[in-house]
């Protein structure tokens, strides 16, 4: 008799647990849904994922075997396995501290300055409604428009003290040549930051301006009946909700800011040699492959940057909430 009403016990005390695990349970209609909806979903990115194969993960891959192999030089022209050598020849390079300071000296100046601009600019568009509006999105995409040779030009002009709309600008800090302009300390990343925020901004006001128009009225006019004027509705309303697009943006110009190399390589090219031939650590790398003919060594940094790059990303996605699930 004890031990049975000691096993009814047992049963009356699991039954809430049962319910509860069975009410987890999907019903096998929804089941059914949930599987046709994970197959869809894999069928819409399976061309991603070809592509990511085949345009990252075996370039990728390739650069780990090729940095694992040991360059052949003129006393010894074979090659082979060579293990970490070429990380310890690119970080014992005397260069290769200084590349990175040169790209964290932009990224400084640059990333804060882009990051206030695209979303002073973002809201500015937004807030002004109609044909103004739609007119002052347009001026701001026009610099984008650019290509990056057309834009370049248009600062090796403005740069030049004898031909640029500025001259009295240079004339006043005593700069009568595009050398004294781009090699006097300091100037440089200062003149990256101008040419990369117009470059880029136009592009990303539009992307931002996207998230912004996503905000349901009901929600801003809400914000307003409780008393909500313009700066509060922009700052507490509008920038928490499109923190995922200002996330998306500071990640892809952080990336690109490590991937400098088109400017700063014609830079020292219209200035005659007024910049380091390895200023960024993709001009180094440039160097190891294609000047010094140590590919295990170009591949070494080019993983170097891939980390870097990788760590920052991960910062940015996980304090953005750039993929974290809407909330409704």
């Amino acid at each position: 008799m004890s031990t049975e009403m000691t096993t009814r016990s047992v049963v009356l005390a699991d039954a809430p647990a049962r319910t509860a695990r069975r009410s987890k349970r999907p019903p096998h209609g929804h089941s059914h849904l949930l599987r046709r909806e994970s197959r869809g979903a894999w069928l819409l990115l399976s061309p991603y994922m070809i592509v990511l194969v085949i345009v990252g993960l075996i370039p990728i891959g390739y650069a780990v075997v090729t940095s694992m192999m040991r360059a052949p030089t003129p006393v010894d022209p074979t090659s082979g396995f060579g293990g970490f050598s070429s990380f310890v020849t690119v970080f014992t390079d005397y260069r290769f501290i200084q590349t990175f300071l040169n790209i964290f000296a932009v990224l400084i100046i640059w990333i804060p300055i882009m990051m206030i601009g695209i979303v002073g600019m973002s809201l500015l568009v937004h807030a002004s409604p109609g044909r103004f509006g739609s007119t002052m999105r347009f001026l701001y995409y026009i610099p984008a428009a650019l290509a990056g040779i057309a834009n370049l030009m248009l600062w090796v002009y403005l740069l030049n003290p004898s031909q640029s709309p500025i001259q009295g600008f240079w004339n006043l800090l005593g700069l009568t040549s595009i050398k004294a302009v781009v090699a006097s300390p300091g100037h440089l990343p200062f003149i990256l930051t101008a040419m990369l925020f117009f470059q880029g901004t136009g592009t990303w006001i539009v992307i931002v301006n996207g998230g912004l128009n996503g905000i349901s009225d009901e929600v801003l006019e809400a914000a307003r009946l409780d008393g909500a004027g313009a700066w509060k509705l922009a700052w507490h309303v509008k920038i928490p909700l499109i923190r995922p697009w200002v996330g998306y943006a500071a990640l892809m110009n952080v990336a690109y800011g490590f991937q400098l190399f088109l400017e700063p390589q014609l830079l020292d090219q219209v200035s005659s040699n007024a910049v380091a031939d390895q200023w960024a650590p993709n001009q180094l790398a440039y160097a190891f492959a294609f000047s010094n003919f140590n590919f295990p060594a170009a591949a070494a940094l080019s993983l170097v940057l891939l980390v870097i790059t990788l760590a920052i990303g991960m910062v940015i996605v996980f304090r953005s909430g750039l993929f974290g699930d809407e909330e409704h």
